[in-house]
């Protein structure tokens, strides 16, 4: 055993919306999982690695803990509850409040029948004030021990360095799990796919975005077509422009580049992608699934407006990650109801992960 570096795994719990992916992706400094203003963003199990010279901390962001209304939704709290007994040790995010409702009760009979150590995280402390906050700390003390509560705002990296010091000391000494370069179990496919759901979700109408889905069918590299022509082969020609659909880039030979992968995922929707590989373009087909007929016209937009902005946001940002251009076609179908078919979950990804 590595009597000098603290490992361990650590899961953040809460309710929707209360802001995991966003406080992992600062806690790591990287955009890993995905975000956006509508609750539920999160579907499945995202793990990520951080490493410094104090040790190595497996951070596990899981789905919103919630009333299940369909298949997909008790897949989501089963997963995140799951983790709970996985783990060394428990973050459960709460919001600045001193109303104590239904959902956070839920968690506390979970968190009440655990042995882990539970650190008490209460997020968004930019939108109260101070006098204020410690009526809140006071509201949540009366309902279990913790093993230490911080005060954060995950949005403006407030206090997070003293929540990743207060992280360590609770962890055991012991070997790193993975090697220092390690920053996700994420492969280049499954971003692929979260960052084309994230466009959708944030553009799209709140009706539509809990009903989708993102398969990536094919990812495949090629030349591009100004470095076939240098070798004048007249039998090669650039492949046929689709109208409905946007260009985007892949990866050279295919393996993930988790480095680009990151800093695609930090942003920047509408800057044109500067790639360093000019040679070769990565042909992507993906479908995003929905449940009606009328939402796959609301995702393709008018003249698909739509689909063209998901796929053009989609692009950039896939671009980043994989350094060369990108051609992007997109399609949707309609599955009807397949939140509730457990068959096709599977299909689309939601399936039972393993530590």
């Amino acid at each position: 055993m590595n009597n000098s570096m603290k490992c361990g795994y650590v899961t953040l719990i809460g309710r929707p919306n209360v802001g995991k992916s966003t406080l992992m992706n600062h806690l790591i400094g990287q955009k890993i999982a995905i975000t956006s203003h509508k609750p539920q963003t999160t579907r499945g199990r995202i793990q990520t690695v951080y490493t410094d010279d104090r040790g190595q901390i497996v951070f596990l962001d899981t789905p919103g803990i919630h009333e299940s209304k369909n298949k997909l939704g008790e897949y989501m709290v089963k997963v995140a509850t799951k983790t709970i007994e996985e783990v060394d040790l428990i973050l459960w995010l709460v919001e600045p409040s001193t109303f104590i409702g239904a959902g956070e009760h839920m968690i506390i009979d979970q968190l009440r029948e655990c042995s882990k150590q539970v650190i008490l995280v209460i997020n968004k402390i930019d939108t109260v004030s101070a006098d204020e906050l410690q009526s809140f700390i006071d509201a949540y003390k009366k309902e279990m021990d913790y093993a230490d509560i911080v005060t954060v705002s995950a949005l403006k990296s407030d206090n997070l360095d003293e929540l990743m010091q207060t992280i360590f000391d609770r962890l055991p000494y012991g070997d790193p799990f993975y090697d220092e370069e390690t920053l996700t179990d994420q492969s280049e496919r499954d971003i692929v796919g979260e960052i084309i759901r994230e466009k959708a979700l944030r553009l799209l109408s709140d009706e539509v975005p809990h009903g989708i889905a993102v398969t990536v069918e094919t990812m495949k590299t090629r030349k591009a077509a100004s470095s076939l022509k240098k070798k004048k082969s007249k039998h090669v020609h650039p492949p046929k422009k689709n109208k409905s659909a946007d260009n985007v880039q892949s990866t050279a030979d295919g393996a993930p580049d988790l480095e680009a992968m990151l800093a695609a995922l930090k942003g920047g929707e509408t800057d044109a992608a500067d790639v360093s590989n000019e040679t070769e373009i990565m042909d992507i087909e993906a479908s995003i699934i929905c449940e009606r007929d009328s939402h796959k016209g609301i995702i393709i937009g008018k003249g698909g407006s739509m689909l063209k902005k998901i796929g053009s946001q989609a692009r950039t940002d896939i671009e980043k990650m994989v350094g060369c251009r990108v051609n992007l076609q997109l399609f949707v179908k309609v599955r009807k109801d397949w939140r509730n078919d457990t068959v096709q979950m599977k299909n689309f990804g939601y399936k039972d992960s393993k530590k």
